[in-house]
């Protein structure tokens, strides 16, 4: 049933979001456009009033990233969360995990974190927690209706400012025992993770070689996103040209990995994952083991051969964690980079922790890091295509090409639909799934030969031509 909203009484204080900002996952808009301080006012006043009444909360942990507006931005949170009557720890700049962090650690009830993540530079956003778990979905279309209707709590709150770095890194370091001194090179892309970095690499041994490591905002670079190829071609030629064991790369507000290997060559997040996976599996014997749609038939393959149970899940990093939570995984991620764990951390999203897990194997091991992935089946596979398709028509044709392919009744075909549709035949698989964010399509196939894989395209593009859409492949 339909929830009403309440019709604010005279002189009430209202105030109405542009609707494209309110997503599944978080607020993200153009600056001074879509998204502005009065905006972010009125954000802290509905998401205080959520902490107050749903979580019974009375302290709220507000990071913010490099970006220009950021600052601005997170003092206009900070004055709507006090003005529900809650108190603010202020961690000042830094990663979103850092933020997380400051929440379970300090005991805080909830947290906010502004930031454009890997957005455009004309964007920026805020991400959201609770204590309790990840905050998403109608949780975050219920701000809005708590701003229209001017229903918010009231009170007094005071501000801290609040340093958590140094607990940070410490906190990561538990989880390193490393004998192997490791080169490293580091490529921040001038993120949110600068600082932290700095100071985790003095502290942890071996040479370390830190790229773009200044914050800024302005991204000069290149775009903080390590699950675009072009993106990591600084750090894939610093590796080769230094000599490193690894490379390891992070996203504008660092929660998000890339890795590539001392070869240069790319290890994307699925396959990181089944290397996590076979340590976690060894203190977690058949764990449960989630990870999206979108990742490799390989990585479900290795969980299972590890005595896992392989769990394919929607994607979106708050889906990935509320699934988590629900199944009491120790570890789980997304090919977007996204990589929570539950074994020893908090379960949340945190590339330097990751980082940190990662060169622990790899100090550990005695190996070359393209050798703790060598007993990997080596798949042929698209990339992750992405485009534009008609916002009344983006949600119907998964149950769509479902119907066709259900109707031809082919035994040596499974379909999944829990996110989008996935196709595994004998060749592979195909994936298409439509955005929960933007009008937008997603597809992907992965073949064991290039053949197959060419079958598998020509499937999908069939498909899709069924339903009246023009691949891009």
């Amino acid at each position: 049933m339909k929830k009403e909203t309440a019709v604010p009484k005279p002189g009430q204080l209202t105030h109405t979001f542009h609707p494209s900002i309110l997503r599944e996952y978080d607020i993200r808009g153009t600056v001074g456009n879509t998204l502005n301080d009065e905006d972010c006012y009125f954000i802290g006043r509905a998401f205080g009033t959520m902490v107050k009444r749903q979580q019974k909360g009375k302290t709220v942990v507000v990071g913010f990233d490099g970006r220009e507006s950021s600052p601005s931005f997170a003092k206009n949170i900070i004055r709507g969360l006090n003005e529900c009557g809650l108190d603010v720890e202020n961690i000042g700049l830094g990663p979103t995990p850092m933020t997380y962090f400051a929440m379970k650690s300090r005991g805080a009830d909830a947290a906010v974190m502004i930031t454009g993540s890997h957005s455009p530079l004309s964007y920026n956003g805020i991400k959201m927690a609770y204590k309790s778990g990840p905050f998403f979905g109608a949780m975050v279309q219920e701000l809005g209706r708590i701003a229209a209707a001017g229903d918010f709590e009231q009170g007094s709150g005071k501000t801290v400012q609040a340093d958590v770095q140094d607990a940070y890194i410490d906190r990561m370091l538990q989880d390193y025992h490393g004998k192997k001194a490791l080169k490293v090179a580091w490529d921040i892309g001038n993120g949110a993770t600068g600082e932290i970095i700095r100071r985790l690499v003095k502290k942890l041994p071996g040479e370390h070689t830190l790229l773009f490591d200044k914050i800024d905002g302005t991204f000069p670079n290149h775009h903080p996103d390590p699950t675009v190829e072009k993106n990591l071609k600084d750090l894939q030629k610093t590796v080769r040209e230094k000599g490193c064991d690894i490379g390891i790369g992070f996203d504008g507000d660092g929660d998000r990995i890339g890795v590539v290997d001392e070869k240069g060559n790319i290890l994307w997040a699925d396959l990181l994952l089944a290397l996590y996976a076979g340590e976690v599996l060894k203190e977690h014997p058949g764990a449960p083991i989630i990870a999206d749609v979108k990742c490799s038939r390989v990585l479900f393959d290795e969980v299972k051969r590890l005595g896992g149970q392989a769990i394919m899940w929607n994607t979106g990093h708050s889906l990935i964690k509320a699934k988590m939570q629900e199944t009491k995984s120790p570890l789980a991620g997304e090919l977007a980079g996204h990589i929570c764990f539950a074994d020893k951390y908090y379960g949340f999203d945190d590339a330097p922790y990751c980082a940190v897990r990662i060169l622990n194997i790899l100090s550990l091991s005695g190996r070359k890091f393209s050798e703790l992935a060598a007993h990997l089946p080596k798949m042929h596979n698209t990339p992750e295509v992405r485009f534009h398709v008609p916002a009344d028509r983006k949600f119907g044709i998964a149950p769509e090409i479902k119907n066709r392919l259900k109707a031809e009744n082919k035994k040596e075909v499974e379909i999944n639909d829990i996110d989008g549709v996935r196709v595994t035949t004998p060749d592979g698989w195909w994936l298409m799934r439509p955005s929960n964010t933007e009008d937008v399509l997603t597809i992907r196939a992965e073949g064991f030969t290039e053949e197959g894989l060419g079958r598998l395209k020509n499937q999908l593009i069939d498909q899709l031509k069924q339903s009246g859409i023009s691949s891009p492949f």
